[in-house]
């Protein structure tokens, strides 16, 4: 327990809690019913503390976050998040984890080594976006999704996010921001009709202030990363 207190700074432990404590109170005040929307939220939250670290567990606490996600996705007829999760998110989750458990920094499982990737690797996963996006704007329609621009937007925002994380790339987190804002909107149309969903509006608020902070924790660590390699390079000289 001593370590787990010492693992995290005192601006992510003050981060989590504020998460945490928002989360619940939007619970309380919109919804009281959905409880599985209350456990996705914090087991997402949780996570996302975690991936700031560069942590593996992390990506596992995505796996359980996106398949409840999509559940609840499914019973609002946003069809298009629930192929977008379970079809796509909870898979390159795994994939993650995987690259992540296999990519450990310095042989530290619970940092993984940051990638930087080549222009020709940036460019390929921007053109590849809209390919992916495309495909799925025809099965969304054929669904008949709920609010098909939007969902679809959130679609292009999700893969470039999963495509990043799997790469080990500091702009994942961005992307997910992007993504954040999305769903933000997306679950603003929900909420018109019922008020519950106000509690996954602040569930998604809370994920852009911790993707945010994700993206300058990644940014430093890739800094210190560098750094560290540079000196061990100079003395094995």
């Amino acid at each position: 327990m001593k370590k787990l207190f010492t693992y995290f700074s005192k601006t992510e432990w003050l981060l989590w809690c504020m998460s945490i404590t928002v989360t619940i109170l939007a619970f309380c005040l919109f919804d009281r019913r959905g409880y599985a929307t209350l456990l996705a939220s914090l087991v997402g939250e949780t996570a996302l503390i975690f991936i700031a670290k560069g942590n593996p567990i992390g990506q596992l606490l995505m796996i359980a976050f996106g398949t409840f996600y999509g559940v609840i996705s499914f019973r609002c007829a946003y069809y298009g998040e629930t192929l977008t999760y379970v079809g796509m998110t909870v898979p390159m989750s795994v994939f993650s984890l995987i690259s992540w458990l296999k990519n450990p920094y310095k042989g530290n499982k619970a940092e993984v080594t940051i990638n930087r990737l080549s222009a020709k690797e940036i460019a390929f996963a921007l053109c590849l976006t809209p390919v992916v996006t495309f495909g799925f704007y025809y099965v969304l329609r054929a669904f008949g999704t709920a609010n098909l621009a939007t969902s679809t937007l959130s679609v292009a925002t999700s893969f470039l996010a999963v495509y990043l994380t799997f790469r080990r790339s500091p702009f994942f987190s961005l992307a997910y921001a992007l993504n954040d804002i999305v769903l933000i909107a997306l679950w603003l149309f929900a909420s018109i009709q019922d008020t519950t969903y106000v509690s996954v509006i602040t569930c998604f608020s809370v994920f852009l202030i911790n993707d945010l902070y994700c993206f300058l924790s990644w940014k430093k660590r890739e800094k210190n990363q560098i750094q560290t390699t540079s000196s061990q390079s100079l003395v094995e000289e």
